[in-house]
């Protein structure tokens, strides 16, 4: 091969890498209209969009002040992230953590809450990232979003001392977006 071919094939590989990494000016998936508070802060930009659909686990449990009060507490979110065109591209899990098929990991913190437009869903989220693993997709992540949501909030009955530690699963569904540095 004509290593002067070779090297500007090289270059061009190395440019596309870059561009990739920093994140470029173009912005493939723009962001959500969401309330103020829970905009990702600015220079941040949108790495992926991914749909999870899932259940949201509570488990029955007496209230700390009066051992004869029982409610349903949240416990942890089980879904799988479907992106655009339908691929499972990861899962999500107790953390909160979003992990990607190529293992890579991001768990959050929430910094801001919203109520959910719809009635019956769970609130909407503005996390931050409190530890990652892995060089993948989620190895740069540093807010993510829950917004869109439907369904996953606790029911309103059945968690009585009959039902101590049971669990249910609500079926719920979120758009999740990923935020990586645009600077």
């Amino acid at each position: 091969m004509n290593t002067s071919v070779s090297s500007k094939a090289g270059s061009l590989v190395f440019a596309f890498c870059l561009i990739a990494m920093v994140g470029g000016k173009h912005e493939t998936v723009p962001p959500p209209q969401v309330p103020d508070g829970l905009k990702a802060p600015e220079g941040q930009v949108v790495l992926l969009k991914a749909r999870g659909h899932g259940v949201q686990i509570y488990t029955c449990k007496a209230s700390a002040n009066d051992p004869n009060s029982f409610a349903w507490s949240f416990k942890a979110p089980e879904a799988d992230l479907i992106e655009e065109r339908g691929n499972n591209i990861g899962r999500h899990y107790a953390g909160p953590t979003w992990e990607a098929s190529d293992g890579s990991r991001v768990s959050g913190e929430v910094q801001q809450k919203a109520e959910a437009p719809k009635a019956g869903a769970i609130p909407w989220l503005l996390l931050k990232a409190k530890s990652h693993a892995g060089a993948g997709t989620f190895g740069r992540v540093l807010y993510i979003q829950r917004v869109d949501t439907e369904g996953g909030v606790a029911p309103v009955t059945g968690c009585d001392q009959a039902h101590l530690n049971n669990e249910v699963r609500v079926d719920y569904r979120a758009d999740y977006y990923f935020y990586v540095s645009g600077r």
